[in-house]
């Protein structure tokens, strides 16, 4: 009997939780895995919510058990097994019926797949699910991409299950086809920055200031308290806090320092560069990642080049650490200025009309990179839906008035003293270039006309110009 209001493929973490997720607010959800002993598994671990769980042990017995039309939620890995996925499900499938992809695709990857599925009776959604596995289990923010007219056949369910801002959902459709990974691809380039700059903070008061993880995490447990509050803030005071139960030493200085990362970050940069836009801090965070990877070269390279000699101590500690609070919210800004800036391009690029209120409003809560200040990004694109960048609207220039002398100090100690600070360094820069009316690009207009007949414009005369070179 066809009972379940949705159905999920792939019980990983991420799915199952997304699973339970759904039943635990009253949805009954068809589930199916790939190896029926990991359905069985998943089962046995559903405790009270069982009687809301369909489970499954053929993809024909999945399909059936769902009432039309039918949603299923694919979370298997990105890539060729989501098209496998795909294939496996489209002769099972009838009209209207709708394939929604949650996983961390590439959205060029689901542009295909929504054209391909348009010249089929099915609909295809690109889903975008951030907050990891806490997330999907009791909250995610929930980015939708698709056709508009299929949103409201999954709305109340993904509605439901969202995380919840003043009692607002987190969930929101944003634009056709690609718009929903999209923006989850931009979320995740805005993540790597602000969590390079979180890690620049921190290595400077551990190696400038010399201050023990402990207290470090009270400095940030502070800032939470204040304009800096966010998930990720709160999150790094409790990590720098955490005791390693085997040395009894903090568990900060036993990982190993070289980040992974699996390629949204680096998407975003991609994406960015080809569109034009500047997001100088998501590329630094990337590169950061990658340097951060070569363990090896590094430990050869202070052999060989030994470690800058710094200037000297901090004079003011207390000073210091106020001025660091306030370039962390001015780099953070930086960031967040520029992920918007890239979804404006793209959504006149694809025609999406991406809702840069909304897509604020839904980050609020449930994702990685929910923050204090998104109620204000979300006011200030209200007011200004057109702006150019959130860094000329009222509220955040008075902000970034307020932060640039602090950043400038925190950004010249750190190159004076070899602390490596690439995001915090590439703010200063980006709003430095930003603001500058008359910028130096005439000279490269005029080198790139010297040596390739390029042509330039005058400030003077309409139309293209090359210069005298013949005569220099």
């Amino acid at each position: 009997m066809a009972n379940a209001e949705i159905g999920v493929i792939g019980l990983a973490v991420m799915g199952a939780n997304l699973a339970l997720n759904i039943a635990d607010n009253g949805y009954k959800v068809a589930v199916f895995n790939r190896t029926y002993a990991r359905t069985e598994e998943f089962m046995k671990s559903a405790g009270e919510l069982v009687g809301q769980l369909i489970p499954c042990k053929t993809l024909e017995e999945f399909i059936a058990a769902i009432r039309p039309p039918r949603p299923v939620i694919i979370m298997v890995k990105a890539g060729e097994p989501v098209d496998m996925q795909i294939q496996a499900l489209k002769p099972l499938m009838t009209d209207d019926d709708i394939i929604i992809d949650a996983g961390n695709a590439n959205f060029r990857d689901t542009l295909r797949r929504g054209e391909e599925m348009s010249q089929t009776a099915l609909t295809f959604i690109g889903m975008g699910v951030s907050g990891g596995e806490e997330g999907a289990r009791r909250g995610p923010s929930i980015m939708v991409g698709g056709k508009q007219a299929s949103y409201p056949r999954v709305q109340k369910v993904l509605e439901a299950i969202s995380a919840k801002y003043n009692g607002e959902p987190c969930a929101a459709w944003l634009g056709e086809n690609g718009a929903g990974h999209f923006v989850k691809t931009i979320h995740n380039g805005i993540e790597y920055a602000d969590m390079q700059m979180i890690a620049e903070v921190y290595g400077i008061m551990r190696d400038r200031l010399a201050m023990p993880a402990a207290e470090i995490s009270d400095v940030f447990a502070k800032w939470n308290e204040g304009p800096l509050e966010s998930y990720l803030i709160e999150i790094t005071a409790k990590v720098l806090k955490a005791i390693d139960p085997k040395t009894d030493r903090p568990m900060i200085e036993l990982i190993l320092d070289a980040a992974g990362q699996k390629g949204t970050g680096r998407w975003s940069a991609i994406e960015a560069l080809q569109m034009g836009v500047p997001a100088t801090g998501i590329e630094a965070a990337v590169a950061a990642r990658s340097l951060s990877a070569a363990k090896d070269e590094r430990l050869h390279a202070e052999k060989v080049l030994g470690l800058p000699q710094s200037i000297g101590g901090a004079d003011d500690k207390d000073a210091v650490i106020a001025d660091l609070e306030m370039a962390l919210l001015a780099g953070k800004i930086a960031a967040y200025a520029q992920g918007f800036a890239v979804m404006s391009a793209a959504s006149k690029e694809f025609s999406w009309g991406l809702p840069m209120p909304t897509i604020a409003k839904i980050w609020r809560a449930g994702c990685i990179i929910q923050s204090r200040f998104l109620d204000e990004i979300s006011t200030a694109f209200s007011k200004e839906p057109d702006v150019a960048n959130l860094a000329v609207t009222p509220s955040f220039s008075k902000m970034l008035q307020d932060c640039d002398a602090p950043l400038r100090r925190v950004v010249s100690d750190a190159v004076l003293n070899g602390s490596p600070a690439v995001a915090l360094a590439s703010a200063i820069s980006y709003f430095d270039t930003y603001r500058r009316g008359q910028g130096t690009a005439n000279l490269i207009q005029a080198q790139r006309d010297f040596f390739g007949a390029h042509g330039f414009k005058r400030v003077d005369e309409e139309g293209d110009h090359h210069g005298p070179w013949g005569s220099s």
